[in-house]
């Protein structure tokens, strides 16, 4: 199905940087950056997939199932997101906030162009009906002058809840708490601007540039746009194996390294933080214990400190083997949404978040990633994203928190400015 050719590269990051400009042309776009953080891993340090060949689009409304039906009749790899908003197709919910992005609730493509790089080689896998282009765009990709980031009018953003609005939900969540409707649940806040017209393939560069995260996505399919420096992994699956990688607990770098070391000390000995990680471990494990052979969950990693350009992470890793006979989509529409962006127990956190959030999450808390011919998949986590409308000119970024017992409002409120600082800092070019 695919014509399959590899090539070495004498300088991989001077390619990457060519590939990704040379894949501006194309109407439909993701390009998944790992930043080099699984570069000695075997994963792939970078992805770009272009020209849609085929494409599934669809409201959450059996989504799961039409999404399966797509990946088994394609068997090959295809690219894409899932939205926030499939708990609805999950479980008996709704979604009724403000929606500024109106972005489907699924979006998958299978790309006629499909390019890797992986450990000083690059892979190109072009369906046939183009595979005549290898050389000629390998050429025009190692010739391929790159811009520099050009300044654009600087974005304001408003937010969607005033700060005194902001303190009095999470009065509100933490009541919910205290009654034990919950013991945990992840509220986010809106920041949003109107009429913007925005180059999306710049402010993604200027993002990756000052975040540089694990997971990182730039994807264009239609007039959606999403800028991620995501540094969290939702679920991967390789041949049997899953994993999960949930982010819960955050501190601020320092300039200084002695005092940036000591809070990465002190946020791997916070027993708030350590609380926020240890519950949401136990629903991911939970989640996958649905769909893994029996004993084959465990936890790799439980609250390890992983530091990243603008913060310190705690990051626990779960492991599982899926049930043979298992299909690869099951595994995610089991776990969906993630235990991280939701809450404990995960129904009645998301019936609360529902009441309390003002805006629809949409593509933000949702998953950004891929399939391969095999059944395999990695997603990540769509936070630290900017999401931009580019027909109605909307545009949009959401960061929350979790909430527990012991949380300080005031504390939370610092915690989503801290989150969103990098991306105010690209919109605002500081």
């Amino acid at each position: 199905m695919r014509t399959s050719r590899v090539f070495s590269i004498d300088r991989p990051e001077k390619f990457k940087e060519q590939l990704l400009a040379w894949g501006r042309q194309f109407q439909e776009i993701a390009w998944l950056d790992s930043n080099e953080y699984d570069s000695d891993t075997g994963e792939y340090e970078a992805i770009l997939a272009v020209e849609a060949f085929t494409a599934i689009k669809t409201d959450h409304v059996n989504a799961f199932d039409k999404l399966k039906e797509y990946q088994e009749t394609t068997a090959d790899w295809i690219f894409g997101y899932l939205s926030y908003d499939l708990k609805n197709d999950v479980e008996a919910l709704k979604s009724s906030n403000f929606d500024g992005l109106q972005f489907p609730d699924l979006y998958f493509f299978q790309p006629q162009k499909l390019i890797f790089i992986k450990m000083g080689k690059v892979e190109f896998h072009y369906l046939r009906m183009v595979d005549d282009e290898i050389q000629d765009d390998l050429e025009e990709i190692q010739n391929y002058q790159t811009e520099g980031d050009e300044k654009h009018t600087p974005v304001k953003v408003e937010a969607r809840l005033s700060k005194v609005e902001y303190l009095e939900k999470i009065s509100l969540m933490l009541n919910h708490i205290h009654r034990g409707d919950i013991y945990e649940a992840n509220f986010c806040q809106e920041f949003y601007s109107e009429n913007v017209e925005l180059d999306a393939f710049n402010i993604y560069r200027s993002l990756n540039r000052i975040s540089a995260p694990p997971f990182a996505a730039y994807l264009k399919l239609e007039n959606i746009n999403l800028i991620s420096a995501s540094p969290e992994r939702y679920l991967r699956k390789r041949g049997s194996e899953l994993l999960s990688q949930p982010i819960k607990g955050t501190a601020r770098r320092a300039d200084d390294p002695e005092e940036d070391q000591h809070i990465a000390a002190e946020l791997a000995a916070d027993p708030k933080e350590q609380s926020e990680n240890v519950m949401i471990v136990d629903l991911v494990r939970n989640d996958l214990s649905r769909i893994a052979e029996k004993g084959s969950v465990n936890v790799e990693e439980l609250c390890k400190v992983y530091t990243f350009k603008q913060v310190h992470q705690l990051v626990s890793s779960v492991t599982a083997r899926l049930t043979e006979g298992i299909p690869p989509v099951e595994a995610l529409r089991t776990s969906f949404p993630m235990g991280s962006m939701t809450g404990a127990p995960k129904i009645s956190a998301m019936k609360i978040i529902e009441d309390l959030e003002e805006s629809k999450r949409g593509l933000y808390s949702g998953a950004v990633g891929y399939f391969t011919p095999e059944g395999d998949f990695d997603f990540n986590v769509v936070i630290r994203s900017i999401l931009y409308n580019s027909e109605n000119k909307y545009l949009s970024f959401s960061v929350g928190g979790a909430i527990t017992a012991k949380s300080d409002p005031e504390k939370e409120y610092e915690e989503c400015l801290l989150k969103a600082k990098a991306m105010r800092e690209v919109l605002t070019n500081l």
